[in-house]
């Protein structure tokens, strides 16, 4: 093998530029790392959702509701159930306000499929409150009248 080969580029990297970095360096963490930077990830969502109106009567809602279901569920599936359905609102209203988020990032002009988009957010969150709504309900009437 000759002196300079090891000082040489293989003809594969000759003029070649080198690869830029993924556009997020979440997707190159590993392990522990990646979960701890995903966890950061998580709370700032939860700050972003704090801003809204929304969001945060349904959180200050689950401050009572939440014990409550403790209280009210006579077994760990009633309280389950209970305490599930007000975080499960809380998740739907999270998912909606992301995707009003991301069609307003688009434009503010109004279109067809951004009124759909934003109009299916708000239906999956009024489903949410109704399906907590009937459980509740249907547990306390368990509970205090049957």
């Amino acid at each position: 093998m000759p002196e300079h080969a090891s000082t040489v580029s293989p003809p594969a990297l000759q003029g070649h530029p080198a690869p830029p970095p993924p556009a997020n360096p979440q997707k190159d963490r590993k392990g522990i790392n990646r979960v701890w930077h995903a966890f950061g990830y998580s709370v700032a969502g939860l700050r972003a959702g704090w801003q809204e109106t929304a969001f945060r009567q349904e959180a200050i809602a689950a401050l009572v509701l939440l014990p409550a279901a403790v209280w009210l569920g006579r077994s760990w599936v009633e309280t389950a159930l209970l305490a599930g359905s007000v975080i499960l609102v809380m998740i739907i209203e999270l998912l909606n306000t992301g995707i009003e988020t991301a069609i307003d990032r688009i434009g503010p002009e109004w279109h067809d499929l951004s009124k759909r988009a934003k109009d299916m957010g708000s239906a999956a969150v009024l489903l949410s409150l109704l399906l907590c709504a009937g459980i509740w309900v249907m547990a306390l009437f368990q509970r205090f009248f049957a």
